[in-house]
């Protein structure tokens, strides 16, 4: 800008009337020119630190905005799933706001209730969960009654001479055969044409000696074979039917006949805290956190994932350290009892195959002979179960997987295996 300026006053003095005496400019002709140059000068040098000014002005609010947008994304928190069978009361994930969490009618709070935004992030307290509230925790049914627990309600079956909400009235002997409400009832009779007349029981009754509809036990009937058994665990008999029921940590079924394992960890059911891994397990879950091995022969983990350790680089002359696995990595499965065998219960194998070969063996555990090492191909090991496992019980084997190139190792992983197996076959 500045010789384009210097340009167009020197065209201006170009251009200036000359002396008619003298043929050159006069000092006062002069003087004017520098005093014109100069107020130019000025005035294009203030427009320019104007323009900087205002560059300068709006590069700070801009750098303000992001800055701005930058921290108020740093002050939330992801917003907290509810709880199964339950509610969470507050949608804002601000930091300083509460989350608070109920749970249904006939479920108990298990958990943290209220769990607030902190600056870094994370929420307070820990995940809660709704758990079911066994009303027949309390023992309800007397003299001998058999509580059946059901949705925010209890039902007492009732032994022969006891009746009532929770079996506490006696039954005279009289009327027992007649009126026993739990298992026996009177039959449903009418006249026919003929005028004679006719009784029948409703269903799941039959008719006894006695004109008696006596309850038919399905449970004694069917239940005790394995081929016509009709619910997976165990069956209750109720007045006129039966009801299955599952053990602690499964699912009745839509079928109302089979149970299928909870997973406590994806529907944060479990009481794990920080640091730690969830594992579901049939009937239940499980809190781990594996630690890498301790530092010793020049040799030293580091940990690089939640179940993954990594071996620290070897110092030059420590041949303990270059004999040590490279990694080492836990694994968790669950198992039913009793499963059928040989089964493949883990396959290990690598992505970075640079050898001619894998050697694969088990070098320690607690198997007592159920667990064996096969090769299923040039690069993949199997964990096998060879003999069932009857739980509850937990199976640890230690594999080690080495690779050679021209029969000299070039590294090796440590695959330390952890076998839950359930108390049941389901």
């Amino acid at each position: 800008m500045l010789p384009r300026v210097l340009a167009l006053v020197a065209l201006g003095i170009l251009h200036l009337p000359w002396s008619s005496t003298q043929g050159c400019l006069s000092k006062q002709q002069v003087a004017n020119t520098i005093r014109q140059m100069q107020k130019l000068l000025s005035s294009h040098e203030a427009a320019q630190l104007q323009n900087m000014r205002n560059l300068k002005k709006q590069l700070t609010l801009l750098q303000g905005n992001i800055q701005k947008q930058v921290a108020k994304r740093n002050e939330s928190c992801t917003l907290l799933p509810a709880p199964l069978n339950g509610r969470r009361l507050g949608k804002k994930t601000l930091v300083g706001h509460d989350a608070h969490f109920l749970c249904d009618p006939g479920f108990l709070l298990e958990g943290s209730e209220t769990r607030t935004c902190l600056d870094n992030g994370t929420w307070s307290g820990q995940q809660p969960f709704c758990k079911n509230i066994n009303d027949c925790t309390s023992n309800p049914c007397a003299n001998g009654g058999t509580c059946v627990d059901g949705t925010h309600r209890y039902s007492c079956l009732c032994p022969s001479g006891w009746s009532g909400a929770t079996c506490q009235a006696p039954v005279y002997s009289y009327w027992v055969t007649l009126s026993n409400s739990s298992f026996s009832r009177q039959p449903r009779c009418a006249e026919n044409v003929l005028g004679s007349r006719q009784c029948s029981c409703d269903t799941g009754f039959q008719m006894r000696a006695g004109g008696i509809c006596q309850d038919v036990d399905e449970c004694q009937l069917f239940q005790s074979s394995r081929l016509t058994r009709i619910c997976l665990h165990e069956c209750v008999n109720l007045p006129g039917s039966y009801r299955c029921t599952c053990p602690a940590g499964y699912r009745l079924q839509a079928d109302k006949s089979t149970c299928s394992d909870v997973d406590e960890c994806a529907e944060n059911q479990h009481n794990c805290s920080r640091g730690q891994m969830c594992i579901n397990v049939f009937g239940g879950f499980r809190c781990l956190q594996p630690e890498c091995p301790k530092p010793q022969l020049n040799t030293s983990y580091v940990k690089t994932s939640a179940a993954q350790c990594e071996r620290s680089p070897c110092p030059m002359d420590s041949k303990a350290c270059q004999r040590a696995a490279n990694s080492i990595s836990f694994h968790y499965l669950p198992l039913q009892s009793n499963r059928t065998v040989p089964r493949v219960l883990f396959k290990m194998s690598t992505s970075r195959f640079v050898g001619d070969s894998l050697r694969f063996a088990i070098l320690g555990g607690n198997s007592q002979g159920m667990l064996a090492v096969q090769r299923a191909d040039r690069q993949t090991g199997e964990l096998m179960l060879t003999r069932p496992a009857v739980g509850p019980t937990v199976l640890e084997a230690e594999l080690e997987m080495s690779e050679f190139a021209r029969k000299v190792p070039l590294g090796k992983h440590i695959f330390k295996v952890t076998v839950f197996v359930s108390q049941y076959e389901f």
